[in-house]
């Protein structure tokens, strides 16, 4: 068992707040932009942000791992980031970030198709507890979301969990060899730049020059990417590495409450039904994972 030190308890803690709170920093960047332009800015500031480091990994480079590059910035960054975004004009920041935790559940019963192996009953049962706790909350909210198809949002959460579950596989699969930064890297660098491209070819600038909360959205926007994106997508692989990747995977469980925190101070429905749900959700993925 590896040590855990006072270090790799801060960085647990920082990356639960930091994850916890993208889907509230998605919201206030929706005050102003639409949601696709959210999206596409995340993506792209994430890629600038990244540049420069990307000179220093592109000797590590070979080009038989371009097509899995292309796959982990497709579906774990450039596919998600849109999905969660349009998710949160339908449904609130608190329930977006509540079923995300869904994302190991995906991870793994991904894994075992793809790798082949038998999948246990437990896992299954494991399974069936995460849709049921997905289920459950959502059909808390169709009465209370003041807005859209409150299934459509959830379904939109859902669908950008399994292409996480997928990029994770697929890093796992064909990455193995290659540094997880480097590859995060690379695989931003390949999406980054389209995403700028359609960013500009929006509203954008007009939006910036004439909507009064334009620049305090772009903020949050900056802060989501840097830090939500690109910072803590290579802090995560640090604590992998030097503690374990039971022990940092357990982030997922705290991620939730966080959300949840940030939607109750920004005014948004929380009740006890919801925290019993979503402990329906984490014990599914207890279940799933447990050997």
């Amino acid at each position: 068992m590896k040590n855990r030190s006072l270090f790799h308890w801060i960085i647990f803690v920082s990356l639960a707040l930091t994850w916890g709170s993208s889907f509230i920093l998605m919201k206030r960047g929706l005050d102003s932009f639409s949601s696709y332009q959210v999206a596409a800015l995340r993506i792209f500031i994430a890629f600038l942000f990244l540049l420069p480091l990307a000179f220093r990994h592109i000797k590590k480079i070979h080009f038989k791992y371009l097509p899995a590059f292309i796959a982990m910035g497709v579906f774990g960054n450039l596919i998600p980031a849109f999905l969660f975004t349009q998710a949160e004009t339908l449904i609130s920041s608190a329930l977006t970030g509540m079923l995300n935790s869904v994302t190991p559940v995906f991870a793994l019963i991904i894994g075992l198709i793809m790798l082949k192996e038998k999948v246990k009953l437990l896992q299954i049962v494991g399974l069936a507890t995460g849709i049921i706790g997905a289920i459950g909350l959502l059909s808390l909210g169709k009465d209370s979301e003041s807005s859209g198809n409150i299934y459509l949002g959830g379904a939109m959460v859902l669908l950008a969990t399994f292409f996480y579950g997928l990029s994770v596989n697929i890093i796992k699969a064909k990455l193995g060899n290659v540094s997880a930064v480097t590859a995060t890297i690379f695989a931003l660098c390949i999406v980054g730049p389209f995403a700028g491209i359609y960013l500009f070819t929006t509203d954008f600038i007009e939006v910036m020059q004439t909507k009064p909360l334009a620049f305090d959205s772009l903020k949050y926007v900056c802060i989501l990417a840097i830090f939500g994106t690109s910072l803590s997508l290579i802090v995560f692989n640090i604590l992998i590495k030097e503690a374990g990747t039971l022990f940092a995977s357990s982030v997922t469980y705290f991620i939730p409450i966080v959300a949840m925190l940030w939607g109750a101070l920004d005014g948004e429905a929380i009740t006890v039904a919801h925290s019993i749900f979503i402990v329906v959700i984490l014990a599914g993925v207890w279940l799933v994972n447990k050997k």
